[in-house]
């Protein structure tokens, strides 16, 4: 196809039991669910299968969904697609890595892995040192209609004035961001962001205070495993949560998958610079259509940034074999 595409590769919390598995008439996507099988000690089938609540746990939902990722995107290449550009979505930057050609599949289905068990391990951590109630332990909130550049200016302030655990987690859109901090950090949050003007605060029921310092004991326990692999140099552009940016070099692609555990995900500027290289479409390689509605709510926050002169660039679906088949530009 002469088209230029970018793949993206949503995150935690586009799971759904039985995700995938439509795929399985592809020869390429049967190796790689054999592959994952062996790596994970289980029939990937099963694993893809598992009931909505086992799906929702860090350790399960992380290589699960890495799987649907990878699925759709071997899927896509099969019936002609390719991508000329990658980008993730937290999880999902572990198959960008993969599709721009700075890790292998098996390495980055060992990865996440071992990245999931070790956040887990700190979520359980957390939740057992608030005697086991999950609304007394830190976790995360969404702030809905405002700008990210407020939210985070008034973080900083309030931080200053001794309101601690408090950290900009997700840059979702031009009107909604989310934080993680502790339980009392996020109450009082709550109050506070109302009343500089935000439309709503919701605590989300995820399971710790994810792209935060509160998850530092992970990075630290997943470390070792990322130095086990070899990054290459990306083959095609592929985005970083942490910066916004292209990446560079696989130097570079290993220090910011460590960093990407605590530091939040920049998802506004990966939007600008991706719409900023010359595509015609991108594709929502994976469960969901998460990445959909936030690049049409940055789109319509700023069409000078993400839509072109025929109204803007559009982002398929591409998370079953039917979606795909749908696909026309």
């Amino acid at each position: 196809m002469s088209k230029k595409f970018v793949y993206l590769f949503p995150g935690q919390g586009a799971q759904y039991p039985g995700m995938a598995l439509d795929f399985l008439s592809s020869d390429a996507v049967k190796k790689l669910f054999d592959t994952a099988s062996g790596i994970f000690g289980k029939d990937a089938k099963e694993l893809l299968q598992s009931d909505a609540d086992t799906l929702k746990r860090t350790d399960v939902s992380q290589p699960a969904i890495t799987l649907a990722n990878l699925a759709a995107a071997a899927f896509l290449g099969e019936r002609g697609f390719s991508p000329a550009a990658c980008a993730g979505f937290s999880l999902g930057e572990y198959a960008a890595l993969v599709y721009s050609g700075i890790i292998d599949a098996p390495d980055c289905l060992r990865l996440v892995k071992a990245r999931g068990e070790a956040m887990q391990k700190t979520a359980d951590r957390l939740r057992e040192e608030a005697g086991g109630d999950a609304a007394a332990a830190p976790g995360m909130a969404a702030v809905i209609g405002m700008e990210p550049k407020q939210a985070e200016e008034l973080i900083a302030k309030w931080s200053k004035e001794g309101l601690k655990d408090l950290y900009a987690a997700n840059i979702n859109s031009p009107k909604q961001i989310v934080v993680s901090g502790t339980a009392t950090a996020l109450a009082e949050a709550q109050t506070r962001f109302r009343e500089a003007g935000a439309k709503r605060v919701l605590r989300l029921q995820v399971a710790g205070p994810f792209h935060s310092p509160l998850m530092s004991d992970s990075a630290d326990a997943f470390a070792p495993s990322l130095e086990e692999v070899t990054f290459r140099d990306p083959v095609i552009p592929v985005y970083s949560n942490v910066t916004g940016k292209a990446i560079t070099s696989g130097e570079e692609a290993k220090k910011l998958a460590l960093l990407q555990i605590t530091n939040p995900v920049r998802w506004v500027d990966e939007e600008a610079a991706i719409a900023s290289c010359g595509i015609d479409a991108c594709l929502e390689a994976g469960p969901g259509r998460v990445l959909q509605g936030l690049w049409r709510d940055s789109a319509l926050a700023d069409a000078g940034v993400l839509a072109d002169a025929n109204g803007g660039i559009p982002v398929f679906a591409a998370g079953t074999a039917e979606e795909i088949s749908q696909i026309e530009i």
